[in-house]
């Protein structure tokens, strides 16, 4: 197929439109919806945290109320070679914000489908830390559920999951996101 240019008068070969098969359509569909899923989990866990909506986070203890969304687990339930470490951060305000903006703008983004690499890869490294905070995992040696979260979203991000369900084409089109495709 061969279309002319309105700029230079010539003409330029396009590839015809790829037709998307079932099996195609069924797979974009699926990692959409783990994408909300995934997106559903970071808001929840802020959304909890914040309120105290009694199911992970008392009300007594919610942000509003002047708990600490990191001191409680941290503090008590970190184990094995970063224990250290985390204890020492355990209620610092700084760790506090940073948990709490990041568990809501990863959740936000994913829901959205907008600026799903960047949530991938903050949503990757703050699930990371989480899986280091008790090592070895309770009930394998190594593998747990923060791992399997983070190569889920890696995936996520490597197949523009953001444009089906989300506004991901709209943001993909925005002049600062064709510039800068790490945006995407």
């Amino acid at each position: 197929m061969e279309t002319m240019t309105a700029t230079t008068g010539t003409t330029a070969r396009t590839a015809p439109a790829a037709v998307e098969t079932t099996r195609e359509r069924a797979v974009r569909f699926l990692l959409a919806g783990l994408r909300l899923a995934l997106g559903w989990v970071f808001l929840w866990a802020f959304l909890d945290k914040l309120f105290g909506l009694g199911l992970a986070t008392e009300g007594k203890n919610a942000w509003i109320n002047g708990g600490s969304p990191t001191k409680g687990f941290l503090a008590f339930g970190a184990a094995g070679p970063f224990e250290g470490f985390y204890h020492g951060i355990a209620g610092a305000a700084w760790a506090d914000w940073l948990f709490m903006i990041g568990l809501a703008a990863i959740g936000t983004a994913l829901l959205l489908g907008i600026g799903v690499r960047v949530a991938a890869v903050a949503g990757g490294l703050l699930l990371v830390m989480m899986w280091t905070a008790v090592l070895p995992p309770e009930n394998n040696p190594f593998m747990d559920d923060h791992l399997i979260y983070a190569a889920a979203l890696a995936v996520l991000a490597l197949v523009n999951a953001g444009d089906t369900w989300g506004l991901g084409r709209w943001w993909a089109r925005l002049p600062i996101v064709e510039r800068n495709a790490w945006l995407r």
